[in-house]
């Protein structure tokens, strides 16, 4: 008898779109190039994307992880380094100019147009309301656009009834890229409510990658015994997937970075699973799950696919003169 005929049926409802979204293969990209033209070490300050075999893998090539750009050697000053894509306050190029360093912005350019619509929103004199979590390096570059006291940041419902501004008339408010689309729009009435003359900002400020991962998890999500997501602790839009998936209807969704994380014992019978991916996730740990499940179940593979993304930004011009093999676009695009 086959030994496929012996295990139980599942079926995987397989996400599409998921993983790598445009900004992060764009810093993921810029460090690769970096270390190709300039060659090791290359320092990236914070993680580059928040996800651990991502930043191994660019360990293993040369570059240096650091939190603070006074970790940087005095020798290694003319070494290049990178910011995150999460973005960083002005103070941090600013530190970088003063102490002479070559450094490239590798912050996702939607990051950057809500760094640009807090700063319009000041300009013409309204207070800055940030929805967002606090400690979020996002967060933490957004509020360091502009100075101490200019924006307040909005996590809560509490936080809505609290906030008392100087004048209610003069208010505009963004968000931070990778938030739920559900939580925010609840935190958004409850301002409007309070302050029925705040300024949107000039554009969306969720991304478009956040708001088709968890269009995708909701989709596939009813029905599903258990909904797994592909991503780090740490990284905000795959916490909000495991969010959105336990509200359309998974019985059970759980947040993993590798497969060696999937708790067997624990998730007992199953037929029908969801999976996706946080967008700094790799594609080669998906198929590394899914070969997990294969391992004790008879698969089928059900892709869903609820939206097309087409996005590419450009890296910086500085870096355009390099070429990059096939084994480092594997790289780049999550599969090796």
């Amino acid at each position: 008898m086959d030994a496929t005929s012996t295990r139980s049926p599942l079926t995987i409802r397989l996400c599409q779109p998921r993983g790598f979204c445009a900004g992060v293969d764009r810093a993921i990209q810029i460090v690769v190039l970096a270390l190709k033209k300039y060659g090791a070490p290359v320092y990236v300050r914070h993680e580059i994307v928040h996800n651990r075999y991502v930043v191994e893998g660019l360990q293993n090539l040369g570059a240096v992880f650091i939190e603070e750009l006074s970790e940087i050697p005095p020798e290694h000053r003319a070494s290049p380094v990178v910011f995150s894509a999460h973005g960083v306050p002005k103070s941090v190029p600013e530190d970088a100019r003063e102490r002479e360093l070559f450094y490239l912005d590798a912050t996702c350019p939607l990051v950057s147009k809500v760094h640009k619509q807090a700063m319009r929103h000041q300009r013409l004199g309204r207070h800055v309301l940030l929805i967002g979590h606090a400690g979020h390096p996002e967060v933490i570059g957004t509020m360091g656009q502009l100075p101490e006291g200019a924006v307040t940041l909005i996590e809560t419902d509490a936080d809505v009834a609290n906030f008392k501004p100087a004048d209610p008339s003069a208010l505009g408010f963004v968000t931070q890229t990778t938030l739920s689309v559900e939580d925010t729009a609840g935190l958004l009435k409850a301002l409007q409510e309070r302050f029925p003359q705040m300024q949107a900002p000039a554009a969306e400020s969720i991304c478009y990658a956040t708001t088709n991962r968890q269009e995708a998890v909701k989709e596939t999500a009813p029905g599903a015994d258990l909904f797994l997501i592909v991503g780090a602790p740490n990284s905000s839009n795959s916490r909000r997937l495991v969010e959105v998936a336990e509200r359309a209807g998974a019985k059970m969704s759980l947040l993993v970075q590798r497969a060696a994380e999937i708790p067997w014992d624990e998730i007992g019978r199953i037929s029908t699973l969801g999976l996706s991916a946080g967008a700094s996730a790799p594609e080669i740990i998906v198929d590394e799950i899914i070969n997990a499940f294969r391992d004790r179940f008879d698969v089928t593979v059900e892709l869903a696919v609820t939206a097309t993304e087409t996005e590419d930004f450009p890296v910086m011009r500085v870096l355009r003169d390099v070429e990059l093999t096939a084994a480092d676009m594997a790289f780049v695009n999550g599969m090796a």
